[in-house]
């Protein structure tokens, strides 16, 4: 698969506005750390990829991962069920591509509690549209996940959020 380079250039003061069915989540974007992967989210974000995508993965004081469209036309109920079952096809899409990571450039790259990083297969530049909140410090994740923002406000939301739960939209701030 090509390696994507989005065409948007982060200015380094783009938030992301992610609203759940459990509320809203605001995340200062890394755009001066991880520019390939905010200048991603943001045209995906800009694109409406992520609205109406389910969160598929949740694994308590770890991560709640979402973003991958397979979830699109799938059902709250389907995505437990899938879950629970560990049948995929949920977590295993992309946009078509993926992108070159970035955690070995990326000055800032800790995974803090709720750091957004970009989700990925065993192959280093495999990261495509999955992203992932921290449910707590993941140190151990820091060498081989790109961190690409930090939450401002909503953590009690990302706390709430479980496997089924709906990506509204999701709205850039402060993008060019």
């Amino acid at each position: 698969m090509a390696l994507y380079t989005p065409e948007y250039q982060p200015t380094g003061d783009e938030i992301a506005v992610i609203t759940t069915s459990k509320g809203p989540i605001r995340v200062q974007l890394a755009g001066n750390d991880a520019p390939i992967h905010v200048g991603n989210f943001v045209e995906l974000a800009q694109k409406g990829f992520y609205d109406g995508l389910k969160f598929h993965r949740y694994v308590p004081g770890f991560v709640i991962q979402g973003g991958c469209p397979t979830t699109r036309d799938a059902t709250p109920e389907q995505v437990i069920q899938g879950a629970a079952s560990g049948r995929a096809p949920y977590g295993t899409g992309n946009p078509g591509y993926s992108i070159k990571e970035e955690y070995t450039t990326n000055p800032n790259n800790k995974h803090l509690d709720g750091t957004l990083a970009m989700a990925r297969s065993a192959m280093p530049d495999s990261a495509g549209s999955q992203f992932y909140f921290c449910l707590g410090a993941q140190p151990m994740l820091d060498s081989g996940y790109t961190v690409f923002g930090q939450t401002i406000e909503g953590k009690d939301v990302i706390d709430s959020l479980r496997v089924g739960d709906v990506i509204e939209s999701v709205t850039i701030e402060n993008a060019n």
